[in-house]
């Protein structure tokens, strides 16, 4: 059964930081490239950041160069996003998802709630 289940989200105020974690089981991690889409209030989903299979190649979208960081542990099928510097209009569900383009295979996790707030 395949499973991507992301936590870390919460209450953060303007400038502060979090830590989202994504868990993958039930398909083999180290085949996928990883990434983070959010989607705000009324808006639609958007690409946060990518990492490649091994590691060696981040993409990052505008809005969050230079405070975002994603990594992965292939060892422990965890995928991360670092935020820091965080605004209100961060303010959005996360959402991991897994790409195997070989195969045109792709798995969404369920999200996790990200509030920028005072």
């Amino acid at each position: 059964q395949v499973q991507l289940v992301e936590s870390g989200g919460g209450l953060v105020q303007p400038g502060g930081s979090l830590r989202l974690s994504c868990a993958a089981s039930g398909f083999t991690f180290s085949n996928y490239i990883m990434s983070w889409y959010r989607q705000g209030p009324g808006k639609e989903r958007e690409l946060v950041a990518l990492i490649t299979t091994t590691g060696d190649s981040t993409n990052y979208a505008d809005s969050v160069k230079g405070r975002f960081t994603i990594s992965r542990d292939n060892a422990k099928n965890t995928v991360n996003l670092q935020m820091n510097s965080l605004k209100p209009e961060d303010t959005a569900v996360y959402y991991c998802k897994a790409v195997y383009r070989r195969v045109g295979r792709e798995y969404w996790g369920q999200g996790t709630q990200v509030t920028v707030s005072s």
